[in-house]
């Protein structure tokens, strides 16, 4: 397979364009997902605290064999940890999981407006963190273009990355825009549409032409729509087959065509929750449900980034 390629962050350094997502993967089957996915050629690894898995993850890393300088990691920091001493001790609780030295970028996983002073205390602590060389990036998950402006009036460092929901059917064009507009690489999560939206974007009938022209799976056909845009995209699976296809769309391109067929399909539609009202309380009671969800029964896999999971919190 083709070297992924890499995408230069406002502060000079650079992460991969295609990663492996780890949202919702089963502490039981993330570590061998992670090596898995290292051994097929992805080099960004992807995870959260609320993602349960942080240990597993690092221990497929570990596994793996691959050197820590050629790994990028990227954990998040959920939104029960802001405020400024909370963050650094959250941070501290993530790269022991993690079982690394230092992180590579490190996520505000929403911005939680009705709580802003305690999203700009993390972010500070962020910024701390950037500084003392613990990390070496820093952004955020989730925030919309105000959030955005809001963060910019009262902090220092541009975030590197904002994390957002994007597929075909949510492009999210003006967001993308503002995250540019400030020099902020735009980075897609649910790229295959989330579980509510992957069956329509798979088997949409642009998509599948596309797929028997170019001779690769839907699923490469929508990932290498995200990265001829420029986007960074994290895939997430737990079949080897399926973490293997996902990195094999390097030796193919998308015309312009292509491209304004698969934009065509926007219908601006969110299949995760809403940044504006996503809250404390709302994260709680999604946290138990996932939980739940979890113990009942193990995800299926689809091939695609996030099928099964109901929220990407």
């Amino acid at each position: 397979m083709a070297m992924c390629p890499r995408i230069e962050l406002n502060n000079g350094i650079s992460m991969p364009a295609l990663g492996f997502g780890t949202f919702a993967i089963p502490s039981t089957q993330a570590a061998e997902a992670v090596r898995t996915a290292l051994m097929t050629g992805y080099r960004l690894i992807d995870t959260a605290a609320s993602y349960n898995n942080e240990t597993e993850v690092g221990q497929g890393i570990l596994r793996s064999g691959i050197a820590r300088e050629d790994l990028f990691v990227t954990t998040k920091l959920r939104i029960a940890d802001f405020g400024y001493d909370e963050a650094l001790r959250a941070f501290d609780t993530s790269i022991g999981k993690l079982g690394l030295d230092y992180l590579d970028l490190y996520l505000l996983h929403w911005p939680v407006p009705t709580e802003f002073e305690q999203t700009l205390a993390a972010y500070e602590a962020a910024e701390k963190l950037l500084a003392d060389g613990h990390v070496r990036a820093i952004g955020v998950s989730n925030f919309n273009a105000r959030h955005l402006d809001a963060l910019l009036a009262r902090s220092h460092v541009v975030p590197a990355v904002n994390q957002i929901e994007l597929n075909p059917l949510f492009s999210q064009r003006a967001l993308r825009d503002a995250n540019a507009l400030h020099g902020i690489v735009t980075e897609s999560w649910s790229p295959i549409g989330g579980e509510k939206n992957v069956s329509r974007v798979l088997q949409n009938a642009h998509i599948v032409e596309l797929a028997t022209k170019h001779k690769k799976t839907a699923v490469q056909i929508v990932l290498r729509w995200h990265l001829q845009q420029g986007l960074v995209v994290i895939p997430r699976s737990i079949n080897p087959k399926h973490i293997a296809g996902n990195f094999d769309v390097f030796d193919f391109e998308l015309s312009s065509t292509d491209m304004a067929a698969i934009n065509a399909l926007n219908v601006d539609e969110r299949g995760g929750p809403d940044p504006e009202t996503f809250d404390l309380a709302t994260y709680n009671a999604l946290v138990a449900t996932r939980a739940k969800e979890v113990e009942n029964a193990a995800p299926s896999d689809s091939g695609s980034a996030n099928p099964v999971p109901r929220v990407h919190a």
